[in-house]
């Protein structure tokens, strides 16, 4: 199983489909890579030579910002939208949908399981 920036990238797989386990690494840049450096897209990631994976490392590292640099820098502006409280940040602090999406309903995903509060459905006012 090839180590490549840290990540176990499946062995049985076309490389072009292992390198999308990395973060920040999609199919358009796992074929871009495997086109700058000569590699053939459709190999297995077992096939590959040390050599090999050490120049996908490396190209990777130094042509785009992926795994922990990538993961560092989200936080990180995701940090300063909390500091300067704006509005996104604040959504994010609260854990609710921050592009703009509907919260009355849906939204599940980011507020979590539903808390059911009682109703007032047999409740008579008693004046």
């Amino acid at each position: 199983m090839p180590r490549i920036l840290g990540v176990d990238v499946p062995n049985d797989k076309q490389i072009q489909y292992s390198l999308t386990y990395l973060y920040g690494v999609g199919l358009y840049t796992a074929r871009e890579a495997c086109e700058r450096l000569q590699i053939d897209p459709k190999r297995k990631a077992f096939e590959l030579t040390e050599e090999e994976v050490s120049k996908l490392a490396a190209f990777l590292e130094s042509e785009y910002t992926v795994e922990g640099p990538l993961r560092r820098q989200l936080s990180s502006n995701i940090s300063r939208l909390r500091e300067v409280k704006a509005y996104r940040g604040i959504r994010h602090r609260l854990g609710l949908p921050v592009r703009g999406q509907r919260t009355k309903t849906n939204a599940r995903t980011r507020k979590g399981p539903k808390k059911t509060v009682a109703g007032k459905k047999g409740v008579k006012d008693l004046r």
